[in-house]
């Protein structure tokens, strides 16, 4: 079963930056798509940003322009730099996978591999 491992959250005063990491482990899968939820307190998981075996990249409109998704040169890498960040961008953070063609806007249902979460936490 292909594992996730996220890293990298912490807490940041709002205008910071946190890079967020992702490695996929144990038996080989190949995903043709990861990318990265969210889930603040209260509220559901939330797509933040997504990319395909193509490199179609989508974001969220809460992210545009400040968040960047990434691959890594090790196969089912991948990163997510997050650059003023907001207190809203509090919450854990999910690495997602899946071997279909999907999206940030393809819903948490849709996802079959998902992180163990690290946590983001962002003060005023």
């Amino acid at each position: 079963q292909a594992q996730l491992v996220e890293s990298g959250g912490g807490s940041v005063q709002a205008g910071g930056s946190l890079r967020l990491s992702c490695e996929g482990s144990g038996y080989f899968v190949y995903f043709y798509s990861m990318g990265w939820f969210r889930e603040a307190p209260g509220k559901g998981r939330e797509g933040v940003a997504s990319i395909d075996a193509q490199s179609t990249i989508m974001y969220s409109d809460s992210v545009k322009g400040r968040f960047t998704i990434s691959k890594g040169s090790a196969k089912n890498s991948l990163y997510l730099e997050m650059n003023n960040l907001k207190p809203e961008d509090t919450g854990m953070y999910y690495c997602v996978a899946d071997t279909a063609k999907l999206s940030v806007v393809s819903g948490p249902a849709k996802w079959t591999y998902w992180g163990q979460g690290t946590q983001v936490t962002v003060s005023s």
